[in-house]
Order: structure tokens, then sequence, then C-alpha cells
């Protein structure tokens, strides 16, 4: 299953690392919908909004459906026909949805048949290890892998079509295929908009984590995939459910604990860490890429009330850091995070440092 996941990037840096060609080949980014309500986290879980590409043509009747909008919604659907006037009674989880019972559960059936295909955007997921003997469970964070470029760590603006590819060649976000409904509340109000992550059996690369049974997330590997999955003018149910399948195209790594309880929003939540000695892991030739990623200033949880930073504030991703995890990860020399890490506490605030369970 997925159960935590995080997309910490500022609205204007997710926005350029969605850039797309639309029907007619040109480069366009998506539109925002309802900015305000997307909060950048390290540590996303259910019940928080997390933002989620779909087709314009869901919101405006004549509009071209290859065309795109990105939506803050809240992570576990509420079926457009649930009554009680409180989502949080909704009697059943609905976080996740087995791609082998979509068609036999209404609550999925009814916005899948109505066309409501989402792509779920997010740096990665979590998955926590049982450890054997123990009750114990170690947390991984699994992304796409990432390739190194010439280009990677550019920082222009984007400012015109023709330089968009060139300002985001740097972090590729992992696209999880998802389903979105509507639910108007039955004494009035705004609509909520929610969405639930489809699961596949997990993949023989997260065998070392994952036991027999477990399910990972549906993940669109690639532009082609992603396009069809959101076209739902263009392309049927039928055809779109041919997308949704298990993928060998990622990989993982150990990270601290932290992560274990969602109120804590750091960087030391995607950290890797050594298995062996249970701390912030030092550079190493695997994990170079995410020390050189973190390494830059993270982005603070967006306010409405905060001015947005300034282009310079705005964390420049390098790309490959990992290109196969192992278990255990190999320790290394000196490098960046650990300070990086210390520096980050020592200019925080008492009151907001992370909450240890």
């Amino acid at each position: 299953m997925c159960g935590r996941t995080s997309c910490h990037l500022p609205k204007d840096v997710l926005t350029r690392a969605c850039a797309y060609q639309d029907r007619r080949g040109q480069q366009r980014l998506p539109e925002w919908r309802d900015p305000d309500k997307y909060c950048p986290s390290y540590n996303k879980s259910p019940q928080s909004n997390s933002p989620v590409l779909l087709s314009r043509l869901h919101f405006e009747k004549d509009a071209d459906s290859s065309e795109r909008i990105i939506a803050p919604m809240r992570w576990g659907l509420v079926p457009s026909w649930f009554k009680e006037s409180d989502p949080s009674k909704l009697q059943f989880n609905t976080t996740n949805c087995r791609s082998d019972t979509i068609m036999e559960k209404r609550s999925f059936k009814v916005p899948l048949g109505k066309g409501r295909r989402c792509v779920v955007l997010a740096d990665g997921f979590y998955e926590w290890q049982r450890c054997q003997g123990t009750n114990q469970r170690q947390p991984y964070f699994i992304y796409f892998p990432q390739i190194k470029t010439e280009k990677s760590g550019s920082t222009g603006a984007a400012d015109s079509p023709e330089n968009w590819e060139k300002v985001w060649d740097n972090w590729r976000l992992l696209t999880m295929a998802g389903i979105f409904d509507c639910w108007e509340p039955p004494e009035g109000g705004d609509v909520l908009y929610s969405y639930t992550i489809i699961t596949v059996d997990s993949c023989k690369g997260l065998s070392d984590i994952h036991h027999r049974q477990a399910r990972m997330p549906a993940i669109l590997d690639g532009e082609e995939a992603v396009s069809k999955w959101l076209d739902f003018g263009e392309v049927s149910t039928q055809e779109a459910l041919k997308l949704i399948q298990s993928t060998e195209n990622i990989t993982f790594h150990a990270v601290s604990s932290v992560v274990n309880n969602s109120r804590n929003n750091t960087p030391e939540c995607l950290a890797p860490v050594d298995l062996v000695v249970k701390k912030e892991l030092k550079a190493s030739g695997s994990s170079q890429r995410m020390l050189q990623w973190l390494a830059t200033k993270s982005p603070k949880k967006e306010d409405s009330k905060t001015p947005q930073k300034e282009e310079s504030d705005v964390p420049q991703w390098s790309s490959q850091f990992l290109q196969k995890s192992s278990l255990p990860t190999k320790r290394g020399t000196a490098g960046l995070l650990e300070q990086w890490l210390k520096r980050e506490k020592e200019e925080e605030p008492v009151a907001k440092r992370p909450y240890s369970q």
C-alpha cells in the first residue's frame, strides 16, 4: 500500500516540474486551481492535501482534454454519494484502491466511469520494513531513478516555452495513478475534491522491503503514460486501465525513524541513513546525489500570510544520487548532509523543532 509521501517543492518549482506538451505539440505549464490549499511537506499522510494533475476538461466544458490543471486534493476519496455531513465519518478506508477490485467497488467504479482519473505528484513515497524478531519497522524512501545530464541544476526563469525544458532538468517527480471524486456537503458548502491512489502487486525490486503479498502504487512511468491516463476525453477507461501495472523502474534507500511521526516535517525525513550505525549517512558514491539535493536551503512550509521566496531561494535540485540501493547502505566519508542538518537545527526556533515519537 501507499500511506505516506513527500512533496515539498514550492508551487512555482512544482509547476515547472510538470511542464508538458499538449495535443498540438506545444510546450505548456499546467495551471493551478486553489493554489492556497497546497502546503509543501516532506511527510504527507492521508487526509492532508496533496497536488494532483487532471484534465482541464473536468472544469471547463469546451476545454481541450489534453490540457492540464494542478489542484490540491484531500488524500482519501470521499464518494459523491456519501450522505453524512462529516467526511471523517466514512466507515471504510479509501486511501488506496486495489487495481484488481477497482471495478467491483462503487466508491471507485463510479468516478472511474465518469473519467475522473488523476495523477498524484510526489518526490517519492515511504514504506516500512518489519524488522525480523522485533516489533520495530525500518522506513525507506522510494522514488524514480534519476539521470544526471549536463543541464542538471539549471536555474533559468520559466519565461518562455523554449526555456521550460532547460529550467526543469532536475528531480523527476513520481507520478502515481489515482481516481478522484467530488463530494458536496448535504447542508451546502464548498465542494470537496478528494482522491485515492491505485495500487498493484509489489515489484521484485521491493522484495527486500515488502512481504510477498504487499502492494505498491501504480506508477505511470513516462509522459505518454501520464497523458493517456489524464486524457479521458480521448482515452477510454478500458484503454487507460492497461496502464495500471507494476514497474521495476524505481530505487530506494533507508531513512530515519523521524518520518514515523507525521507531525515531523523536515529534510531528515528523506536523508539516507546507515542501517548499521543508525545515524545520518555520510556522503558516498551511492548517495552523493541525495546529499546535493538536500544540501540546498530547504523550502519552508508555504503560508498565505508569508511572502513567497525569491527565485534565488528556490532549491536547485540535482538528479541521480542512487543508482540502486543495497541493504544495508554502504558507509562513506564525511559529507554535506550532517553539517547542513546541524546548521538547520541551530537556525530553527526551539518551538519548531521536530517532535520525536
